[in-house]
């Protein structure tokens, strides 16, 4: 109360008072700090019991004042003396020592106020407003952002500290300035072997701390301390530089294990303003010297750990969008959604940091925080579950990885993830090779699961795979396997004849390639007839109009379009003259087991049916010439042993008209006894609708200008 008092009559009596001259005032409230240290034994006392709080709210007041009334990147003579007189180290020292206690967050306040109000470059005109000597020109540039660096290292020291809340503010408008200056950040690189040398500043970016760096105190990151630094992520390949640390980063990581909430969400924001820092030597310091990539991976691993080991797919799939620090939540409403949603939430939340902090990052960086989630936390700890016998969790571990697919968007983590589910293979397949990426083999193989949950999720799964916009996936999944054409002969079905006969056929008109309208129409009416009248269920069960499938088509087709574009796919097929016709033809092990599934159309559930339906739909929308000749055009010549999707339907009808004609006095209305055929046909005709009007919109589209 007493000192309430003290500093209410102070502000009185300096009211009253006649106006100083700014300089002669800032230099008064400066000696008044002082001079509580020399007078004042007491040291055990709060620095909130003294008047220390409102000189320096003095001081500031001032500079921000005579900032206005300068001309801007001006230097007054307060901030000269402020300067001069080494007035921030003092502070830091005062700071430091905590003295009187409370001290430490009073100067981070000040530096955090100082930043933010002054609008000149203050950072790199620290210590250097003396003429600068030939033979100083070293010394100068080595104490530029000394102080800086000095309170950048008393942050995040310990954990859950009183200063906390200061701390962060600090570091992040430092963060700030960075970000509005970028190639600041190579003063906060410090060299530890090369201090006060001027090469180090110029070839390696970084500015070393000379003999400040002896007594640096480096925060427990979590990763090795010394010349250990940058072997804190072992899944880098690039060799680590042990020369430089970052502790701007390292505090800022320090502070993301806080209990409070908030702290953890303002170090995070200042990592990812770090992170998207253009300057290559801040990137390469940060992803090899510092534990940001233990950080991503070790959080999403004991999120990921902290789940059920069961958990109902319908809630993995539906529980609400997660943005990052935005996720509130009551504990009480989640427990009653079902258990485990906390859990989920949370680690869908840290997932999309993580994406969010690689789409932002300086490209190298980005590269490799996406490789260390891969290796740091798919294949480590998210494989062996999907590779699991267990059935419930199969189901569970697949439902996750088609929820972080469906989440992720940064091109580099999609890329890194796509990797490790597929390989990163793109020579064509063969029966020997397909189980050579071995989770990619498990979760093909799982599309014809003995569950048919398993087998839904996992078709499911590669849905959403062939939605995102990744080059790789299609052609990793098909068209590897379908870029020599060796499923087509270039021979009509009447010259393979003559050939095997060992005589020549006449030309004849008839082969003669029909006008492309005409082309369409027969495509289009293939697949609309191939369901016989007798057997068609549509009479008796109402179905999707043709007309539907026809805009839906053109809708998805146009979207299909717009994500290909980019990958320079070729306009039309590779010609035969070109093609490797020794080459033997594998389907490839995806279009296999979909082919397979396909076959078995009549016997499956509903919902397997139309999900396989869903994805081969899926591939015939994608605009590549081998693609569409392969599952949309029924006319093409097969090479000797081959199948194609319209073979594969075929067969089907074949099969069901045999199964018709079993049943004594047949008429469609009894196909209600027999629901499983029924649900069967129904799919059957609806696919073939789709197939007609994907055929008929990707014609109208190549025929367009």
């Amino acid at each position: 109360m007493f000192s309430k008092f003290t500093s209410i009559l102070q502000h009185a009596v300096e009211a009253l008072a006649p106006s100083l001259p700014l300089q002669e005032d800032f230099v008064y409230h400066w000696k008044a700090i002082t001079h509580y240290y020399i007078e004042t034994s007491d040291d055990k006392a709060p620095v909130t019991d003294t008047n220390i709080p409102s000189h320096l709210e003095q001081m500031l007041d001032i500079l921000t004042q005579e900032e206005g009334e300068r001309e801007s990147g001006e230097t007054g003579p307060c901030m000269e003396y402020l300067l001069h007189h080494k007035i921030l180290e003092t502070l830091y020292t005062l700071g430091k020592a905590d003295c009187p206690p409370g001290m430490k967050q009073q100067v981070l306040g000040f530096y955090t106020k100082l930043l933010g109000r002054i609008r000149q470059p203050l950072l790199p005109h620290i210590n250097v407003h003396r003429p600068v000597q030939v033979r100083h020109v070293c010394v100068q540039v080595h104490h530029r952002c000394v102080f800086v660096q000095k309170l950048v290292r008393l942050c995040g020291e310990v954990l859950a500290a009183p200063t906390e809340n200061e701390e962060i503010q600090f570091l992040c408008i430092v963060c700030a300035k960075l970000k509005q200056d970028p190639y600041l950040v190579n003063f906060f690189l410090e060299n530890r072997n090369k201090a006060g040398a001027l090469g180090a500043a110029g070839v390696e970016g970084g500015v070393g701390e000379g003999a400040e760096s002896s007594d640096a105190s480096v925060p427990d990151t979590g990763q090795k301390q010394g010349p250990g630094d940058a072997k804190a992520e072992p899944q880098n390949p690039a060799p680590p530089n042990n020369n430089h640390s970052y502790n701007l980063v390292n505090s800022l990581l320090n502070l993301t294990k806080s209990p409070d909430g908030r702290i953890v969400v303002k170090a995070c924001e200042g990592l990812m303003l770090l992170v998207s820092l253009p300057e290559p030597a801040a990137a390469k310091c940060l992803t090899e010297n510092t534990a940001l990539c233990q950080l991503l991976t070790d959080r999403l691993t004991s999120f990921y750990q902290a789940l059920p080991q069961a958990m109902d797919p319908l809630d993995i799939e539906t529980v609400e969008s997660v943005n990052w620090g935005l996720d509130a939540y009551n504990l009480k409403e989640d427990a009653a959604a079902f258990v485990g949603k906390r859990a989920l939430i949370s680690f869908l939340s840290w997932l999309d940091y993580c994406d969010q902090l690689i789409k932002e990052a300086q490209k190298t960086a980005g590269s490799v925080l996406a490789r260390a989630v891969r290796d740091g936390f798919f294949v480590p700890v998210l494989e062996p579950q999907l590779m699991q016998t267990s059935e419930m969790g199969i189901l569970t571990s697949t439902a996750l990885l088609n929820r972080i697919i469906r989440q992720v968007t940064s091109e580099q983590l999609l890329q890194e993830t796509m990797y490790f589910i597929l390989g990163e293979e793109r020579e064509a397949e063969s029966v020997a090779t397909i189980s050579h990426i071995p989770l990619r083999h498990r979760l093909i193989e799982h599309c014809d699961h003995l569950s048919d949950e398993i087998s839904i999720m996992t078709l499911r799964l590669f849905e959403q795979l062939l939605q995102k916009p990744c080059e790789h996936v299609v052609h990793n999944l098909v068209l590897r396997s379908l870029e020599e054409r060796s499923y087509a002969e270039n021979k009509a079905p009447e010259e393979r004849e003559a050939v095997e006969n060992g005589t020549l056929p006449e030309a004849s008109p008839d082969h003669a390639k029909p006008d492309g309208k005409t082309e369409v129409h027969k495509i289009v009416n293939s697949f609309l007839c191939l369901v016989p009248d007798e057997a068609k269920s549509s009479y008796h069960v109402e179905g999707t109009g043709y007309d539907t499938y026809l805009r839906d088509a053109h809708r998805q087709f146009r979207d299909y379009c717009a994500v290909c574009v980019r990958w320079e796919w070729r306009g039309s097929p590779k010609p035969f003259e070109k093609c490797d016709p020794q080459t033997p033809f594998f389907e490839g092990h995806f279009l296999k087991v979909l082919f397979d599934r396909m076959g078995r159309i009549l016997d499956q559930p509903y919902d397997v049916n139309l999900q396989v339906t869903s994805v081969l739909s899926k591939l015939a929308l994608f605009p590549h010439p081998h693609l569409h000749e392969y599952l949309l055009d029924p006319y093409i010549n097969l090479a000797p042993s081959c199948r194609s999707l319209f073979s594969v339907i075929v067969r089907v009808v074949g099969d069901l008209m045999l199964r018709i004609h079993r049943i004594p006095e047949f008429t469609p209305k009894l196909l209600i006894d027999h629901l499983t055929l029924l649900e069967g046909v129904i799919v059957l005709e609806e696919f073939c609708k789709e197939l007609a009007a994907v055929a008929f919109v990707k014609f109208h589209a190549s025929s367009s200008p």
